[in-house]
């Protein structure tokens, strides 16, 4: 009898995507149109323009950040172009919405451009279930979207206990 101990797992052949490296770490910052308000109500452009040039969007420099407005307000659309159009110059990345769309916005993002489904042509995939990160539903509907017409399969869990998500049938 043999004492090696063979690793099955490992020869196994199976790709393991870890989603937790495309998590944003970063802190979102929420840049609240609900601030540049008059009365809490509208905008007037005019003073709306002459605050955004006096604010510090030097401050955004390197970070993620959202544009939103917490206040029940009619925002029209080309102020949150001329908001990007600041923004854009020194933050790392932009969005819309609340800080829970843009954690989504940005987690999807970073899926969608650090993957690369080729690398996974015809292979067996397992997209780890567990971590010290919580991964919400999203990032698992993306990855299999992005991973489906290449992948020769994929699971969800630990390479030695998966659930099947999607077998190619021919």
């Amino acid at each position: 009898m043999s004492d090696v101990i063979i690793n099955k797992v490992a020869e196994s052949g199976l790709e393991e995507i870890d989603l937790a490296k495309y998590h944003p770490g970063e802190t979102i910052v929420v840049f609240d149109l609900k601030d540049f308000l008059f009365m809490g109500l509208i905008i007037k452009e005019k003073e709306f323009r002459a605050a955004l040039k006096e604010h510090d969007f030097k401050k955004y420099t390197g970070q993620l950040v959202t544009v939103t407005c917490s206040a029940d307000a009619i925002i029209p659309m080309w102020v949150y172009m001329l908001v990007s159009s600041y923004l854009q110059q020194y933050a790392k990345d932009i969005t819309t919405g609340n800080t829970s769309t843009a954690h989504q916005y940005f987690f999807v993002k970073n899926i969608q451009q650090q993957i690369n489904p080729e690398t996974y042509k015809d292979k067996r995939i397992v997209i780890k279930g567990c971590g010290d990160i919580a991964i919400n539903d999203f990032a698992y509907f993306e990855i299999t979207k992005l991973l489906v017409p290449v992948a020769k399969s994929i699971m969800y869990g630990e390479p030695c206990s998966t659930v099947p998500v999607y077998k190619k049938t021919s």
